[in-house]
């Protein structure tokens, strides 16, 4: 499937995030965001594929980091993906309490572990929503806003971040941070 520019916010001169229709394990990025769980058990949907497509040494890190809280980021090698490396972050399930607050942890945890890692470029999918049960449009707004805010506050230091793209492949998901 090809990648396809639906939206392109700049933050300032040298910070853009962008909305793009495609497949993650396609995107040609410094890191991408797996939404994992927190086993790291990678078996369907976006971690299903990254593993499918990766490799099985996606996992095998995985397994050896083990388990992960939620609002938590890990960080693993990409295996064959084009990427240099995955983040594996487990975000809430809907139902769990506390879901807002969760799902933000998660983003910056993810955001600040690639700007650690002087990573400059990021794709990110709708992280809880999906089989996580976290509604779209409530995923989308929280998503869109905290990294306008990572970015706007690290403006002035050294993050190496300069690129965040919200990389949805589903309409209904795509549709609602298309309103953001």
């Amino acid at each position: 499937m090809k990648t396809k520019l639906i939206d392109e916010i700049r933050i300032s001169n040298d910070k853009i995030i962008r909305l793009i229709k495609g497949d993650i394990t396609d995107q040609n990025v410094d890191v991408i965001v797996n939404p994992a769980n927190s086993y790291l058990k990678h078996g369907g949907g976006v971690a299903g594929a990254i593993v499918r497509k990766g490799g099985k040494i996606i996992q095998i890190e995985s397994d050896k980091i083990g388990f992960v809280q939620v609002g938590s980021s890990v960080i693993t090698t990409s295996g064959a993906l084009p990427c240099e490396a995955i983040i594996h972050t487990v975000g809430p399930r809907m139902g769990e309490g506390n879901e807002d607050l969760k799902l933000s942890k998660s983003l910056h945890s993810s955001l600040s572990l690639a700007s650690d890692n002087s990573y400059k470029s990021i794709s990110i999918p709708a992280i809880s929503s999906g089989i996580f049960g976290f509604p779209n449009d409530k995923c989308a707004k929280i998503l869109v806003n905290e990294t306008i805010c990572f970015l706007k506050n690290l403006e002035d230091s050294s993050t190496s971040i300069r690129l965040v793209e919200f990389c949805i492949l589903e309409k209904d998901i795509l549709q609602a941070f298309q309103y953001e």
